[in-house]
């Protein structure tokens, strides 16, 4: 019996060899395969590595932003249709969660990736002015302002706080308001301004709406520019 019992086994065993061999060929195949946009993704870095952000368009650099936050996803249909929805790489990038969020496809992870860059591009922008005496770095203080709030979805009124050698010492938000409106309370801003010994103000006020942006800044009451 004994006998019989094992060569019945090894029969059995034989008989399933093929099948187990036709499976375990079929998951390697499956493993093996690599999504298409993988290469993409690739030479999409590489090309930036070389060449770096003027060898990209606007959706591409998007892609590799949101590569991170979407490792098993094509994310150029995303990429595009997030561009089509606000216009351009910086509104993406500055706009409200709250919008980001009714763009399909687009989730917690791909928002943080856009914020971060968001934040680190301002923070970077404020180091450039915040140690540099304002007057004599101008186009670094426009550049600064409208990364901050520029495509910012109300209205804002922001006050840089200049010491004696128009430094910047602070820079706050005073007051938002709606998509047309903006409070603005002087005797605040006074206050604010003796609080922290500033010598001197730079007041920035942004005007969104649908068709159009602009960003005013106001150096004390003497000097003016309008950008938009």
């Amino acid at each position: 019996m004994s006998a019989l019992a094992t060569a019945d086994a090894a029969g059995r065993s034989c008989v399933r060899s093929p099948m187990l061999e036709k499976k375990r060929d079929s998951k390697a195949g499956l493993a093996e395969a690599t999504p298409h946009y993988h290469g993409h993704r690739e030479r999409l870095r590489q090309r930036f590595r070389e060449a770096g952000t003027d060898a990209l368009s606007d959706y591409e650099l998007l892609e590799l932003l949101l590569f991170r936050a979407l490792p098993r996803r094509d994310v150029k249909p995303l990429a595009k249709s997030l561009l089509e929805k606000f216009g351009s790489f910086a509104e993406v990038v500055s706009a409200p969660e709250a919008r980001l969020r009714e763009v399909k496809g687009l989730g917690d992870a791909g928002i943080t990736e856009l914020k971060v860059v968001q934040a680190a591009a301002s923070r970077l922008l404020r180091g450039a002015v915040k140690k540099r005496p304002v007057l004599s770095s101008w186009s670094s203080v426009l550049d600064y302002c409208r990364t901050a709030q520029a495509f910012a979805d109300r209205e804002q009124f922001r006050v840089l706080f200049l010491d004696k050698r128009n430094q910047l010492i602070a820079d706050e938000v005073q007051q938002t308001g709606t998509v047309d409106h903006a409070p603005v309370y002087p005797r605040e801003v006074v206050k604010r301004a003796l609080e922290l010994s500033a010598t001197a103000i730079v007041l920035v006020h942004n005007h969104p709406t649908l068709h159009f942006r602009s960003l005013s800044v106001t150096l004390n009451p003497f000097q003016s520019l309008q950008i938009s």
